[in-house]
C-alpha cells in the first residue's frame, strides 16, 4: 500500500507495514454491519483471526483489534487521534450531541460540567437514597411472591430510572410512566441509523420511526418538566439539571442552549440507567442458573446487613458481592463496542492503520480473550477474588471504557448494582420461568432481549 507524501494524517513510511488478516474478499454493507455490530459474529471473528482483522466495504476499511495493548493505545495512549465512530455517528441522529455522541470542544466543555457531580465524596451521600430505592423495590417483588413471574428487565429499569432521578437529577422520575418505553424507541432508533446508515430520512412515516418521534416529543416533555421544575425550587443547587441551566445560560443563540440541554439531559437519562438495569438483570438471570452463587449472595447479605439497609461503607464488606457484578460485566458489559475513527495515520500494535479507517474495540471480545481468561465462557466470580493473583493486563478489563471518555457514572453504578444485590439475594429468590429463553440484544447496551421473567419465592 502506497501512502501520498504530505497528505494530512498520511505516515511517510507506510509502505510495507504490517496489515491485519481477515477475509478474503469485499464485503457488502450488509456483511460489514453484522460482523460489526453483531456480537456472535464479531466473538467469531476473533476466534478466527486473533487479535486483529481487517474488513474491507470497497474503499472502506474496518480495523477490529481484540488485544489489551490495542486497546491501551486507541482508546487512552494515543485517544486524541480517534474520534466516535461508525455506530454513535449514526446515534447521533437519534440522542443528540449529549455527552456519548460529542466530540471536540463541546465533549470537554461537557465533561468538565458534569464531572462534579459524580465526584466519590457526593455519590458516597447518596447511600441511603439508593437503599430506600432499592428497599421499595424489594418491597414490591415480595407483594408478587407466587402471584406468577415478573419482568426483572422492567423492575430493573424502573429501579435505576428512580435511583438517577432522585441522586443526580433532584427529581422523581417515577412521575414518568412511559420513560423506560420511550427510550426503547430512542435505542432502536439509533440501531435503525446504524443498520440504514441514516440513509433513511426522519420524516418517512415508517411504524419504528412514528414511534421513535413520539418517543422523542415524550423525552422533551420530560426535560420540560425537569427544567422547569428546577427553575421553580431555585436557589444554588448542584444536581444535574441546575448545571446544565447555569451552564447553558452562556450560549449567545438560546435555542443552541436548548437544544444542548436536551440532548445532554437525554443521553443522561439513557446512559444513566439503562447500563445498570441491564447488568442487574444479566446479575439475576446468571445467579438463578448457578445457585451456588445465589446462596453466597444471600449468606453474606445477612451476615453483613443483618436487617438494616446497606451504607457507603458497607461497599467494602460486600466483597463477593462486588466479585459476581464484576464477572457479570466481564461476561456481558454494559458497554460491549467502542467505536472509533482514526483521524490521522496510526499504528496499533504494529499493523497500519489509515487515516479515516473505522477501528472498532469491543470489551465484550476483550472480556472473552483466552489468552487472558481461563475457560473464558464459564461464570466464575472467584476470578475477581481479590487476593487471588493476577496477571491479567489493565486493559484486559473495561466494562466502563477506557481513557478520557471513561464512564463518569461508574461509581454511582456500581455502588446501585452491588446494594440491589445484596437486598434482593437477602430476602428473596428469584427463579426463571421454564422453557423462557433468554437471549442477548446488542442495541447501545447489551441487555436482555424481550424482558426477564422471573418467578419470586421470599425466603427470609
Amino acid at each position: 500500500m502506497t501512502v501520498t507524501e504530505g497528505r494530512p494524517g498520511a505516515a511517510p513510511a507506510a509502505r510495507g507495514k504490517r496489515v491485519p488478516p481477515g477475509p478474503p474478499f469485499s464485503a457488502g454493507p450488509g456483511l460489514f454491519r453484522k460482523l460489526a455490530f453483531d456480537r456472535i459474529a464479531l466473538m467469531k471473528l476473533a476466534a478466527t483471526y486473533g487479535d486483529a482483522a481487517k474488513l474491507t466495504i470497497g474503499p472502506k476499511k474496518l480495523y477490529f483489534f481484540n488485544h489489551p495493548d490495542h486497546a491501551k493505545h486507541v482508546l487512552a495512549d494515543n485517544a486524541s487521534n480517534y474520534r466516535k465512530g461508525v455506530g454513535l455517528v449514526q446515534a447521533r441522529r437519534a440522542i443528540g450531541d449529549g455527552l456519548l455522541t460529542s466530540e471536540g470542544e463541546l465533549w470537554k466543555k461537557q465533561r468538565r460540567m458534569i464531572q462534579p457531580v459524580f465526584q466519590n465524596k457526593r455519590i458516597s451521600r447518596m447511600d441511603s437514597v439508593i437503599a430506600a430505592e432499592a428497599a421499595e423495590m424489594v418491597k414490591r417483588l415480595r407483594e408478587r411472591a407466587g402471584a406468577g413471574p415478573v419482568d426483572v428487565c422492567g423492575e430493573m429499569t424502573a429501579l435505576s430510572l428512580g435511583v438517577l432521578g432522585r441522586t443526580l437529577l433532584d427529581a422523581d422520575l417515577g412521575a414518568f410512566g412511559m420513560i423506560g418505553h420511550a427510550f426503547e424507541a430512542v435505542q432502536d432508533q439509533a440501531m435503525f441509523e446504524l443498520v440504514t446508515l441514516s440513509a433513511v430520512p426522519m420524516w418517512v412515516p415508517l411504524p419504528k420511526q412514528l414511534r421513535f418521534r413520539k418517543a422523542r416529543k415524550e423525552l422533551q416533555r420530560v426535560v420540560d418538566h425537569l427544567v422547569a421544575d428546577s427553575l421553580a425550587k431555585g436557589g444554588e443547587r448542584d444536581d444535574v439539571v441546575s448545571r446544565l441551566i447555569a451552564s447553558t445560560r452562556a450560549e449567545s443563540d438560546p435555542r443552541v442552549g436548548q437544544i444542548r440541554m436536551r440532548d445532554e439531559l437525554v443521553t443522561l437519562l439513557l446512559a444513566g440507567h439503562e447500563t445498570t438495569a441491564s447488568t442487574l438483570s444479566w446479575t439475576f438471570h446468571l445467579a438463578d442458573r448457578h445457585p451456588e452463587v445465589w446462596e453466597r449472595l444471600r449468606a453474606e447479605a445477612v451476615e453483613v446487613l443483618g436487617d438494616r439497609l446497606p451504607t457507603y461503607e458497607d461497599l467494602a464488606r460486600l466483597r463477593y458481592t462486588a466479585m459476581v457484578v464484576d464477572e457479570v460485566m466481564r461476561l456481558y458489559p454494559p458497554v460491549w463496542m467502542l467505536p472509533r475513527e482514526a483521524i490521522a495515520y496510526d499504528e496499533v500494535g504494529g499493523y497500519h492503520v489509515p487515516a479515516g479507517a473505522d477501528v472498532l474495540i469491543s470489551p465484550l471480545t476483550l472480556h472473552r480473550n483466552p489468552a487472558f481468561w481461563d475457560d473464558p465462557d464459564r461464570f466464575d466470580p472467584e476470578r475477581f477474588d481479590p487476593d487471588r493473583p493476577s496477571n491479567r493486563p489493565r486493559y484486559a478489563y473495561i466494562p466502563f471504557g477506557a481513557g478520557p471518555r471513561f464512564c463518569v457514572g461508574n461509581h454511582l453504578g456500581l455502588m446501585e448494582a452491588t446494594f440491589v444485590i445484596a437486598m434482593v439475594a437477602r430476602e428473596l429468590r428469584l427463579t426463571a420461568v421454564p422453557g423462557y429463553e433468554v437471549v442477548a440484544e446488542p442495541m447501545l447496551s447489551l441487555r436482555v432481549r424481550g424482558g426477564l421473567p422471573m418467578n419470586v419465592r421470599v425466603v427470609r
